[in-house]
C-alpha cells in the first residue's frame, strides 16, 4: 500500500494500512508490548489487574447465569496475558470454570500466532468472526481495543465541514482536507452533531462492531466490558496519536513502525450505544479496581514477601490506580440490556 508514491486516501483508510496491512502494517510485523516494545498495557503491569476483572466476572455470571455456560471473548488480546490470568483465576472455582467456554478474536495473525505460543496450556478457541457462535450468554472483554481501531475526522471552517485524508507524495505524508457534505456524514449515523462541534473524531469501524455485538447479546444475552484511554467532555478534541518506545511521535515519521490510537468520547459512545438500544455506565479504572478491593487482594499478596517483593507489588498497583498515571486516564465501559443491569465496580 505504502510502496505507493503518490495516493491519497482518507484517514481511516490510512490507520487500518498502518495498523493492519498484511506485510507491513504495524500489528502484523510487530510484538509491541512490554519494555522492549513500544507500550505496556495494564495486564501486563500486574496480574492483580486481570484478577480484579475475574471477579467482575465471575460476580456477574452468579447474578444473571449461575450453574450455565457462557462464552467469554476477548475482543483483541494483545500477547493473551489478561485471559491467561483470568483462566487461572477461573480454576480456583471449579463450578465456574467448568461453565466457561474462553475464546479470543483476533484480526493480526502474528498476535494469534504469540497468543497461542503463550497459551498452548489453556483451553481457548480463537475465532475470525461471530458468525457460529454458539447460542449462550456471551461476556465481550476489551483492553484497550476501542482505542486501537480506525477512526474519521471532521473539520469545520469558515462555515463548511471537510473531511481529514492522507496524502503522500514520495516519501512524506500529510494532511489534506477535503470538503464533504456533513448531513450525509449525519444521516448514516443517525445523529445531528454539526451545530454542536467544530470537530468530529468518529470511529465507523467500532460502530460497526458494536452493531454485530449488540445483536450478538440481543439474541443470545450478555453485555460488553471495555477498559480505554477516554474522556467525558462533550466537546470533541482531536485525540490521534502515535507512539514508539513508550513516547509520543510523529504519525507520519516511521508508518507501519509505530502504534496509532486515538481517545475514545463517552459522550459520543453513550449516544451510539442509545440508538442500538443499549444502556452504558462508567467509571474511572481508579475507582473500579478500589471498588472490586485490588489493595485488599495486594495486601495478601505481599503479606509473606520481603520487603523489595512487598514495594514491587504496591508500586505497580500504584501504576494502575494513581489519578496521575494509569487511574483517571483510563475508564472502564459496561454496555449492557436495559434487563442486565448490574453496579459491581461502577457504583
Amino acid at each position: 500500500m505504502f510502496d505507493k508514491i503518490n495516493f491519497k486516501i482518507p484517514l481511516d483508510k490510512f490507520i487500518e494500512n498502518a495498523l493492519y496491512h498484511p506485510k507491513k502494517g504495524y500489528y502484523s510485523t510487530k510484538n509491541p508490548f512490554g519494555k522492549e516494545g513500544d507500550f505496556i498495557t495494564a495486564p501486563n503491569i500486574s496480574k492483580v489487574f486481570s484478577e480484579m476483572i475475574f471477579i467482575w466476572i465471575i460476580s456477574y455470571w452468579q447474578k444473571f447465569y449461575k450453574n450455565k455456560e457462557i462464552n467469554i471473548i476477548e475482543l483483541g488480546a494483545g500477547n493473551g496475558e489478561m485471559i491467561k490470568q483470568i483462566i487461572i483465576s477461573s480454576k480456583k472455582f471449579n463450578n465456574f470454570h467448568k461453565n466457561c467456554n474462553f475464546k479470543i478474536f483476533e484480526k493480526s495473525e502474528k498476535l494469534i500466532k504469540l497468543q497461542k505460543s503463550r497459551l498452548k496450556k489453556y483451553n481457548i478457541k480463537w475465532l475470525k468472526n461471530f458468525d457460529k457462535l454458539d447460542n449462550k450468554p456471551v461476556i465481550f472483554l476489551g483492553n484497550e481495543f476501542l482505542d486501537a481501531l480506525p477512526i474519521k475526522q471532521y473539520i469545520k471552517n469558515n462555515g463548511s465541514w471537510y473531511e481529514r485524508y492522507v496524502k503522500k507524495h514520495g516519501k512524506f505524508f500529510k494532511f489534506k482536507n477535503i470538503k464533504c457534505d456533513i448531513k450525509k456524514i449525519e444521516k448514516k449515523l443517525n445523529l445531528n452533531l454539526s451545530n454542536k462541534h467544530k470537530f468530529l473524531e468518529v470511529p465507523f469501524e467500532a460502530i460497526k462492531i458494536l452493531k454485530k455485538l449488540d445483536f450478538i447479546i440481543t439474541k443470545k444475552r450478555g453485555c460488553l466490558l471495555f477498559i480505554d484511554y477516554a474522556y467525558t467532555k462533550c466537546e470533541m478534541i482531536d485525540t490521534l496519536q502515535a507512539v514508539k518506545k513508550h513516547k509520543k511521535v510523529n504519525l507520519f515519521d516511521d508508518v507501519g513502525n509505530a502504534d496509532i490510537s486515538h481517545i475514545i468520547n463517552i459522550p459520543f459512545l453513550k449516544e451510539i450505544v442509545k440508538k442500538l438500544n443499549l444502556r452504558l455506565k462508567y467509571t474511572t479504572q481508579r475507582n473500579f479496581l478500589l471498588n472490586l478491593g485490588i489493595m485488599k487482594r495486594a495486601e495478601l499478596l505481599s503479606s509473606n514477601k520481603n520487603f523489595l517483593e512487598k514495594a514491587n507489588i504496591f508500586y505497580r498497583i500504584t501504576r494502575l490506580i494513581d489519578k496521575k498515571q494509569m487511574g483517571e486516564l483510563f475508564k472502564v465501559i459496561y454496555i449492557y440490556k436495559k434487563n442486565n443491569k448490574f453496579n459491581l465496580g461502577f457504583k
